[in-house]
């Protein structure tokens, strides 16, 4: 099966705001994230892409845009289904102003029943995402072949929530993981089980590229992240 490269949008105006965009427009990358971005296409340089997916926020559109530019043959494809979670009444309010609401305690230690108001539940955000991620997985896998590798540009509870899929974690352990703005996290998908190659990563991504020695299905370096305290929703800033 191919190899997913999930790449969290660069750093935008509302993390560092602290506010929690949600799917409220014109939310865009902040100067940092805009460096981000354009550092993509030097660390995926060894990356073959057979498809590049993004969601629909404006802030994983224009993380994409330099790797685009770099690349004129890899066409984007939009795909709701890995669009940022609908957070409803709480999308675009301080995440200082949440704090307190006892909705904020569930979606922590709890989130499967975490509904937010007007918005999702965490269990619906998980389902769609991960059945994009299980979709485009035996397409690519199809029309490339096994060696190939596509691209998915999100959120970080999308991240998230498909990394908890893929380790076999439930939902309510999904707050564990952490993907710093425009890191990539890479899942292979095998026939019968799928394999974390890295979580997070804000480093070089060379090793991601074909290797004569690897293996069908054999794992490769990770490295993981995890927040110390409570998940921030929405998945935080993180340094410039």
């Amino acid at each position: 099966m191919a190899t997913l490269i999930l790449v969290r949008h660069g750093r935008s105006t509302a993390n560092t705001a602290a506010v929690l965009a949600g799917r409220t427009p014109g939310v865009a990358l902040d100067e940092h994230g805009v460096e981000q971005a354009a550092a993509l296409p030097g660390r995926l340089a060894a990356v073959s892409l057979a498809v590049a997916v993004t969601s629909p926020q404006q802030r994983c559109r224009e993380t994409l845009a330099p790797l685009l530019a770099a690349r004129p043959g890899l066409e984007p494809v939009t795909e709701d289904r890995i669009a940022e979670c609908d957070y409803g009444d709480w999308s675009g309010r301080k995440l200082a102003e949440l704090a307190d609401d006892p909705l904020m305690e569930v979606v922590q230690h709890h989130p499967s029943a975490a509904v937010f108001p007007g918005g999702e539940s965490m269990r619906a955000m998980q389902q769609r995402a991960v059945e994009a991620v299980r979709d485009w997985d035996a397409r690519v896998t199809a029309e490339h072949g096994p060696d190939a590798a596509f691209l998915m540009c999100t959120h970080g509870d999308i991240i998230k929530a498909i990394v908890a899929d893929a380790l076999g974690l439930h939902l309510d352990l999904f707050q564990r993981l952490h993907a710093e703005p425009c890191s990539v996290t890479a899942v292979r998908y095998t026939r019968t089980r799928p394999f974390l190659l890295r979580l997070g990563d804000t480093g070089d991504l060379g090793s991601l590229g074909p290797r004569p020695d690897r293996r069908d299905g054999a794992p490769g370096p990770g490295e993981e992240g995890t927040p110390e305290g409570n998940a921030v929703v929405g998945g935080g800033a993180g340094a410039p």
